[in-house]
């Protein structure tokens, strides 16, 4: 990773609160089976999502550049951004770059990609994209993002591997980036 900051001075947002819908996975005992849970969902083929459960999933994900900060601190990743589709099993997420220059756009949008093929079922097929005016090189990054080999080949260069778990290492935190506590 170079040395230079691509965002010396990032603005920051006021994370939100949880969804009602994660507040009650939080209360579940780690003892229940999801098959034995009596909400009637009993297979992932069943199981409907929402852009609160996406945004959840995602908005703790440590930024690369500034890594006490998630992505929701920075206004990359917001509830507004994520569009799901739970009769075609598509979820689409869009984010925004601080700077149109960002040089960590592709391996942020890869690290949303990584929690959510990690974290939602498999049915679902995941697009992620730079939100559009906001990277001066928004095509070329949305194909990098959307190429499953170009994806394949990137999760196996161990540098690359290494800096995405380091983003990842903190989500599903509440909300928050690994250094909060």
């Amino acid at each position: 990773m170079a040395s230079a900051s691509f965002n010396p001075n990032p603005t920051l947002v006021a994370p939100t609160k949880l969804s009602s819908r994660k507040k009650q996975a939080e209360r579940r005992s780690l003892w229940v089976d999801d098959e034995e849970d009596d909400s009637g969902l009993g297979s992932e083929d069943e199981e409907l999502i929402d852009s609160d459960e996406v945004f959840d999933l995602i908005r703790s994900i440590s930024d690369p550049e500034h890594k006490s900060m998630s992505l929701e601190q920075l206004a990359v990743v917001s509830a507004p951004q994520i569009d799901i589709s739970n009769e075609r099993n598509r979820v689409l997420v869009e984010f925004t770059p601080t700077v149109p220059h960002c040089g960590m756009s592709t391996l942020i949008g890869l690290s949303i990609r990584v929690r959510l093929l990690r974290s939602l079922p498999s049915r679902f097929k995941i697009d992620i994209k730079v939100k559009p005016g906001s990277h001066q090189s928004e095509q070329t990054v949305n194909k990098q993002l959307n190429d499953k080999e170009r994806v394949a080949a990137a999760l196996e260069n161990p540098a690359l591997l290494e800096a995405l778990e380091t983003c990842l290492q903190s989500a599903g935190r509440r909300g928050r980036p690994a250094d909060a506590d």
